[in-house]
């Protein structure tokens, strides 16, 4: 039989490996008498882990939360998993970076010499992609409320700073009102979160940037969720970012087969279709937001091509053979711009 010590920590590991357990299955994996688990359970609750008995035909155990948070046992994995999320926390745009710095010094003070060493030797680089501006970071107290006020489908009313405020003339010179919406996701894109939420005022669905949020207080009534466009909700955030409603795909997409490897091309294709025709030729299926866009992209491979389709591919690729023609000899010159999508 394990020493006390070693089998309150093994009892502890596995309350915290899920939620609710069978005290007679405790006593067979840990090789105990059930009397001996009562025993571990009332000195875990001495040292401040809130283990409540549930009810049941055999009776059972199960960690629950407190008024204050003890201390944890993490497996290996679990404490590299947790030292690997908290040196990448810069890049969430949560504005944690202080805090997950912490957060990481005191986890590896805890950690055995080994496992220390593992941490050490781990050190992870976050490199955010280049912009213009640096995006700006969210509060996390407004991350929590309006996690909150989704986790609890109420009403959320809150001033919301536009990306360029308007000029503002004698007539609107007064505060606009307050935003009045039904919170359903809050997701991240591209380094920035969002607010997905019906807006009540304007009868349709949005997303709001996080970082522009005010929330007000209280929150509004509960109300029954709606049903998202497409049902699910990396569908639908994808879809309006790219252009399109619902489906989720970009609003043009072409095909073309180009004189290249098809290796060389899918390096630098994050969503196409890549298909090997050849030893140096291949099928690329692409999407974009525009059809010039996509005839752009296309050509930035530099390689001769065959355009399948559809027709408005071949039309941007006309347009733009034109523009840059009137750009090599002529210098700038007006033409008619094709449709920008489908």
């Amino acid at each position: 039989m394990q020493k006390t010590s070693a089998r309150l920590l093994s009892l502890l590991s596995l309350l915290q490996a899920r939620r609710d357990w069978p005290g007679a299955l405790l006593a067979e994996r840990l090789d105990i008498s059930p009397r001996t688990v009562r025993r571990d359970v009332d000195r875990l609750r001495e040292l401040g882990y809130p283990v409540v008995a549930t009810k049941g035909p055999d009776g059972g155990y199960r960690l629950d939360a407190g008024t204050e948070l003890p201390p944890l046992l993490f497996d290996d994995e679990q404490a590299v998993a947790l030292a690997v999320a908290l040196q990448t926390a810069t890049t969430t745009g949560a504005g944690i970076e202080e805090a997950a710095a912490r957060a990481l010094n005191t986890v590896r003070q805890v950690m055995p010499a080994r496992l220390r060493h593992r941490i050490d030797t781990l050190q992870v680089t976050a490199v955010e992609r280049p912009a213009i501006r640096p995006d700006p970071q969210v509060d996390s107290g407004v991350l929590m409320a309006l996690s909150a006020a989704v986790h609890a489908r109420e009403v959320l009313r809150f001033d919301y700073t536009p990306a360029s405020p308007p000029v503002a003339t004698d007539i609107d010179r007064a505060e606009p009102p307050p935003r009045r919406v039904q919170p359903h996701h809050l997701v991240t894109w591209g380094g920035r979160w969002y607010l997905v939420a019906w807006d009540l005022d304007r009868e349709d669905w949005r997303t709001f940037r996080a970082d522009r949020i005010t929330p007000r207080t209280p929150t509004g009534p509960r109300f029954t969720p709606r049903e998202l466009p497409g049902g699910e909700v990396a569908a639908f955030v994808a879809g309006r970012f790219r252009g399109s409603e619902g489906s989720g795909d970009w609003p043009c997409r072409g095909e073309v087969i180009l004189d290249l490897p098809a290796a060389a091309v899918f390096r630098y294709t994050r969503d196409g279709v890549v298909e090997e025709l050849g030893p140096d030729r291949c099928r690329l299926v692409l999407g974009s937001w525009s059809w010039p866009g996509l005839a752009a992209t296309i050509g930035s491979f530099d390689a001769d091509m065959e355009v399948v389709g559809p027709p408005e591919l071949k039309h941007a690729f006309a347009h733009l053979a034109r523009r840059y023609a009137h750009a090599a000899t002529d210098g700038p010159t007006k033409l008619t711009t094709p449709p920008s999508s489908h």
